[in-house]
């Protein structure tokens, strides 16, 4: 049984770097033929734009931007010049946020991730996702027929009946939350019930703590974990190695510091943007507002694309202080004017009955005078006053967090 999905997972990474950068200065002049994308992108040359640098440089879309433009210019916010009509399905994400489906061949691009858990063509896969009005349950469902599987539109509830199905067409795989897998390995153990054909699972949009991990594996069952999103699809999975999760073909993907669209240092913790290659669809730069941060070196099971620890948290770490919003790009802004600082925090707590905020500087330097132009230019930034304490390079955690509320 061979272990990949095909020969560009295995791929000399620099070899994907330039392939990726190759095919994106075409993305991006398609993508500025939708009137929001040609706002964003003024006086971008689609030419020049073929290194990590140079993407770099192109503004974040922010995933919390999007209800507000969608609704200013429905349905697409002006960022897709095809109609709806020319898209295979039409949904709608909580905001709300309408998500075309293509009509390629697995549009959501997730064929690879079932495979990397050991779904193979001809499996019988149960697919608990829903399939009302969201994408969730058509992404596993496409994912799963363009890998050759004959899929179960169970989506979620309704255990009995779901019985039923198990038992006359004895599905090997399971696709959805890891909660409702133990919701229904736990009732068919009360009720009698047969569920053993089940062995393996691709399970995503809730946590799969190691206990719960520990618990399928006890139960015969071999359960992966994916993350996606409704607007791209499968971004990332889990293989065999069980080291963080590779991330998929034809995304190009970058770690932000939170509230900017500047790289994080190798290693640090940082939010998720993602550029994808669905000329139907572009996303240039799309900010997803978690956090995650990059693994070193190619995974075991061989596959050499970029890998990431997975969802590490919310990079939207915007907080209320004294009545006024403050959030991580302002924090950002302060390191840009104070280059001699590392990481930043901004601690905020309570004394008496009021609030108090302590930005925690990391610095080789130290003394007054550095500590009172940052606190002013943490005044001037925020339009609040508030302490400044310097620590020593390392000192905070590596973490992707910038503002702390402990009140």
């Amino acid at each position: 049984m061979t272990e990949h999905y095909d020969a560009l997972e295995t791929r000399d990474p620099a070899d994907r770097e330039a392939a990726l950068f190759a095919r994106l200065p075409e993305l991006l002049h398609k993508a500025m033929e939708a009137p929001a994308y040609a706002e964003r992108l003024t006086g971008t040359d689609p030419a020049s734009v073929t290194s990590r640098a140079a993407l770099a440089r192109l503004p974040v879309l922010r995933k919390s931007e999007l209800p507000a433009l969608h609704k200013a210019a429905p349905p697409f916010g002006g960022f897709v010049t095809e109609r709806p009509g020319s898209f295979a399905r039409l949904f709608t994400s909580p905001g709300p946020i309408f998500e075309p489906e293509g009509r390629q061949a697995d549009p959501w691009r997730g064929a690879r991730a079932l495979f990397a858990a050991g779904f193979r063509p001809g499996d019988v896969v149960l697919n608990t996702f829903s399939y009302h009005l969201t994408p969730g349950g058509f992404i596993f469902d496409a994912s799963a027929r363009a890998l050759g599987c004959a899929v179960i539109p169970a989506g979620p509830g309704n255990t009995e009946q779901q019985f039923e199905l198990i038992e006359a067409y004895r599905p090997i795989g399971y696709s959805g939350t890891p909660d409702f897998l133990k919701i229904l390995l736990d009732t068919a153990a009360n009720a009698g019930r047969d569920v053993s054909s089940i062995k393996r699972a691709l399970v995503s949009g809730a946590a799969f703590p190691k206990s719960l991990q520990e618990e399928m594996k006890s139960r015969g069952i071999e359960a992966y974990q994916a993350f996606g999103t409704a607007d791209l699809g499968m971004i990332a999975f889990e293989t065999a190695s069980r080291e963080g999760m590779t991330v998929n073909e034809d995304l190009i993907m970058e770690i932000v510091k939170p509230g900017t669209g500047d790289p994080v240092v190798a290693g640090d913790v940082g939010e998720i943007v993602v550029t994808s290659l669905d000329p139907h669809h572009p996303w240039i730069r799309l900010a997803l507002g978690d956090l995650t941060a990059a693994l070193p070196g190619n995974s075991p099971c061989g596959r050499t694309n970029m890998r990431i620890k997975g969802w590490m948290g919310r990079a939207d770490q915007t907080t209320k202080v004294k009545g006024m919003f403050v959030r991580p790009e302002q924090i950002a802004e302060i390191g840009k004017r104070h280059p001699e600082l590392g990481r930043l925090r901004l601690v905020v707590t309570r004394a008496g009955e009021t609030d108090l905020m302590t930005l925690k500087a990391e610095t080789a330097s130290a003394g007054d005078p550095l500590r009172d132009t940052v606190a002013a230019s943490l005044r001037a930034v925020t339009k609040l006053g508030g302490n400044v304490e310097l620590v020593g390079t390392g000192a905070l955690p590596n973490d992707g967090k910038v503002i702390a509320d402990e009140r």
